[in-house]
Formats: C-alpha cells, sequence, structure tokens
C-alpha cells in the first residue's frame, strides 16, 4: 500500500462519525494528529485513542481560527493535511428561518471553511505541499424542502472547493471535496432494520479520505460522491 506523504493533519470540526474515523485512520498510518472542536471535552477519549492534540475553536471567527493555526503550528507542527468537517443547520419552512440563525449556519458551513482554507494555504504555498479535505453532503449538489440554510453553506463549500483546487493544485497542494450522499451510520442511526446497508459506514468514508491522500499528483481526484449501494438516484 502506498504511504500517505503527509505528516501532520488538523480536523476541524472534530468529533464522533466521520471525522473520528478518519483521525483513527491517519493516527494508525503514522501522522500526528490535531482535533480541534468549539467543546473539545467530548473529544477527550477519541485524542486519548489518537494521540491526538485538542484545540477549541469557533470556526466562524477569524482571529480564532488564525488563533488555532498558531496554536497547531507550536504544538502540533505545521499541518500538511487540513481537513474541513463543520457545518451547521438552520432548518425550517424558508418563511419562518430566523436570519440570525440563518446567518450563523452560514457562518459555519461556509466562512468558516474559508477561514480554514486560508490559514492552510498560507503555511502550503511556501512548501508546495499538502492537502486540504472538505466535507461536503447531499445538499452541495442539491437543495430539498426546509434545508435552504444547509444547502447554501454547502454549496458555498463545493465552489470553495472548485476555486482552490484549481488554484492551488498547480502549487502542489491537493484540495479535495467529498459528497456524503446519505446518512452516515451511528448508534445513535443504526441501519433501519428494513432497509440494512442504507447508511454509509463512517470507516468506510474514511477509507475513501485516505486513498485520495495516498493519489499519485498526476491523477488527483478533486470531489468524490459516495452514498449507499441501495441509494435511489
Amino acid at each position: 500500500m502506498t504511504a500517505i506523504p503527509y505528516r501532520t493533519a488538523l480536523i476541524v470540526g472534530a468529533g464522533a462519525g466521520i471525522s473520528a474515523s478518519v483521525a483513527r485512520g491517519l493516527a494508525a498510518a503514522g501522522l500526528k494528529i490535531g482535533l480541534a472542536a468549539r467543546n473539545i471535552d467530548k473529544l477527550a477519549p477519541l485524542a486519548g485513542e489518537t494521540g491526538a492534540e485538542r484545540f477549541a475553536v469557533d470556526a466562524s471567527d477569524p482571529a480564532a481560527v488564525a488563533h488555532l493555526f498558531e496554536e497547531a503550528d507550536a504544538r502540533l507542527g505545521t499541518p500538511d493535511v487540513v481537513l474541513y468537517n463543520a457545518s451547521a443547520r438552520a432548518p425550517g419552512p424558508i418563511a419562518e428561518i430566523d436570519p440570525e440563525a440563518a446567518r450563523k449556519a452560514i457562518e459555519i458551513s461556509a466562512f468558516g471553511g474559508f477561514l480554514v482554507v486560508q490559514q492552510a494555504a498560507r503555511r502550503m504555498i511556501p512548501k508546495e505541499h499538502g492537502a486540504i479535505l472538505l466535507t461536503g453532503a447531499s445538499a452541495s449538489v442539491k437543495g430539498y424542502p426546509r434545508s435552504a440554510i444547509f444547502a447554501m453553506g454547502k454549496f458555498a463549500l463545493r465552489g470553495l472547493a472548485q476555486s482552490t483546487a484549481r488554484e492551488l493544485g498547480p502549487k502542489g497542494i491537493h484540495v479535495a471535496h467529498f459528497v456524503i450522499d446519505g446518512d452516515v451510520r451511528s448508534a445513535r442511526r443504526p441501519d433501519p432494520a428494513e432497509r440494512p446497508d442504507s447508511t454509509l459506514d463512517p470507516d468506510a468514508i474514511a477509507q475513501t479520505y485516505l486513498e485520495v491522500l495516498r493519489q499519485p499528483r498526476s491523477a488527483w481526484s478533486l470531489e468524490v460522491e459516495m452514498r449507499p449501494w441501495v441509494e435511489t438516484f
């Protein structure tokens, strides 16, 4: 198996599910891991399991994100891999959604992604080396009723990924966006008995993230879409 050509990784919006599975996979591959979230207490078990450093951050705050990367540089080493996994929702009928809730959700899903990508790029460009991964969703490519704000955030994040992939790829930085088209399996959201395999296994999703990091530069994936095999199109 081709080795992952990176040494350190920072996961922003860390928690259970996809980000935890990616953290375990990266740690098993020998990378030093940083886990960043608003509430770092919840990260203690995962940090203990992976040997990761924990960082508190509000991903929608420019000063907080800048401080996060400064802390990561000092405690972890400049990250070679950065994963943005944070998102927020403000669901409901469009005529009834609270504007401030909508603003905050878009700030976390989209503006936070910009802040993190910007800080990562500033560190990776001089080295001409690194990878930036962005977690998307079905809402990145299609809007659903009562989910306009989530779609707005995820559409914006996908646009960020596409633009930065084309800008930073020639500089040796691999930017990839992942469309998670379906529910992610968890203890709280198991497969329904009547529809086995109808959710995505987070460990299987993480395997795809890690394989993208192993890709040779001559054939980088810029977007990968994942869905359960039973999903209807």
